[in-house]
């Protein structure tokens, strides 16, 4: 039994022999390369914080960029002006546009105006050559004016007429722009207004945006009569001005402003 007993004790001692416990320079080691891996791992998780914060911050700073849209309109009797109210009370809604409202310069003659029976001009800011770096700056336009036998009135022709310069440099290339308009009757111009005045924009370089159908059903209907077109918004003033802009021929002013807004946005 005592032989027995050695021979276990034997075999216990070669065990532990052949698997000696780590020595304190390899507990050492071991504890080093731990170390390493815990900053390496830090370091990574560190890294990718940083990163994620940037993406943030960029993606923040597009969503806070707004772009500039100037709506530059002509109105004798006050009708377009009402429209243009509502077409930036839709851009403003969208929260994503800066908007300015400019008249274009006049070019009638204070008499010829009192015996039109024309009231006096609205209080927004006249677009005079001098201010014309506003345009370069901006990134969209939407143009409002009446019409003159089935086109765009003179005022809004001399005005387009002045971009000359503007036109040569390129300065106006790439930005958006669209229409909204105003006839004295139905048959008046509320597809050709607008389609006439496409000219201006493809040799300024602008690109048009049209609201197509995007108003709905009611551009279908014939309950009432009411202007505006797939070129845009408009509105009947009747062969005397006297008509004004039904609710229908508003809220589609306001449709506008939402859409330009939403078409802007996918540029920027």
């Amino acid at each position: 039994m005592s032989s027995l007993l050695s021979c276990f004790g034997c075999c216990g001692g070669s065990e532990e022999t052949q698997n000696p416990p780590h020595t304190n320079s390899e507990r050492q080691t071991t504890g080093s390369k731990v170390e390493r891996q815990q900053k390496n791992a830090t370091s990574t998780v560190t890294e990718k914080e940083a990163t994620s914060g940037k993406e943030k911050s960029v993606v923040a700073s597009e969503k806070t960029h707004k772009a500039k849209v100037l709506i530059i309109y002509y109105t004798t009797y006050g009708h377009i002006k009402k429209l243009a109210d509502r077409v930036k009370e839709g851009l403003e809604k969208s929260g994503n546009c800066d908007i300015e409202l400019f008249q274009v310069p006049e070019t009638l003659s204070q008499d010829v105006l009192k015996l039109l029976g024309a009231p006096p001009k609205p209080d927004d800011p006249v677009l005079t050559f001098e201010k014309h770096n506003k345009l370069a700056e901006a990134d969209g336009f939407i143009f409002g004016f009446p019409t003159r036998f089935g086109a765009a009135c003179a005022q809004m022709k001399a005005f387009f007429d002045s971009l000359g310069h503007l036109w040569q440099n390129g300065a106006l290339n790439g930005k958006l722009a669209s229409f909204f308009f105003s006839t004295g009757t139905q048959g008046g111009g509320q597809e050709t207004t607008a389609w006439t005045a496409i000219s201006q924009l493809a040799h300024l370089g602008l690109l048009y945006v049209p609201c197509g159908y995007t108003f709905g059903s009611e551009m279908f209907s014939f309950e009432e009569p009411h202007g505006g077109s797939p070129y845009g918004p408009g509105t009947y003033a009747g062969a005397d001005g006297s008509r004004q802009p039904s609710p229908y021929e508003v809220q589609y002013a306001e449709h506008l402003g939402k859409y330009f807004a939403t078409v802007i946005q996918r540029f920027h």
